[in-house]
């Protein structure tokens, strides 16, 4: 299971989401969103055997590669949101292996980032590493207007999973 960021709102609710979450035993992988920290989203899920935070880290589940980066990016207007710059985030994402499914949180850029087609709220930083690694799927959230949304860099499928719940296989 993949849960790609916005657990709380605004900081809030966080704890109480996890909480509910928490019974499920498939090993799931969880990026924090701009509305939670990294490390408020370790901390609410340490009672989570079966879940991972990954925030510029990677891990394998039954052979197959996950990296996973959450945060707004670039860096939203919202003083309360957990964001990175374009320069952090194209840092944070270099350790990614080639070929591995991406757990983002927010979009590339140009690809289901905006309510409409001249609007585009994406990352220029995650669209390069997609272009240069090539991953076998990306997933994120972040652009509400834009859940459900598929598109593709190449021939990477890119997916903006939203709050209904997406069945993939990898």
């Amino acid at each position: 299971m993949i849960g790609a960021g916005d657990f709380g709102s605004m900081h809030e609710g966080l704890e109480e989401t996890i909480g509910a979450l928490a019974p499920i035993e498939t090993p799931t992988i969880l990026i924090p969103g701009n509305n939670e920290t990294a490390d408020a989203l370790r901390g609410a899920a340490e009672g989570w055997p079966a879940a991972t935070v990954l925030h510029g880290e990677g891990m394998t589940i039954d052979g197959v590669k996950f990296f996973g980066l959450g945060a707004g990016i670039p860096t939203t207007p919202w003083g309360w949101s957990f964001d990175l710059s374009e320069e952090d985030a194209a840092e944070m994402i270099a350790p990614a292996a080639a070929g591995s499914v991406f757990v983002l949180h927010s979009p590339p850029y140009g690809h289901c980032d905006g309510g409409d087609p001249d609007t585009h709220f994406g990352s220029k930083a995650l669209l390069a590493a997609i272009e240069e690694k090539a991953p076998r799927l990306v997933v994120f959230g972040h652009i509400h207007e834009a859940w459900g949304c598929e598109s593709a860099v190449g021939e990477t499928p890119l997916r903006n999973l939203g709050p209904s719940g997406t069945w993939i296989e990898v």
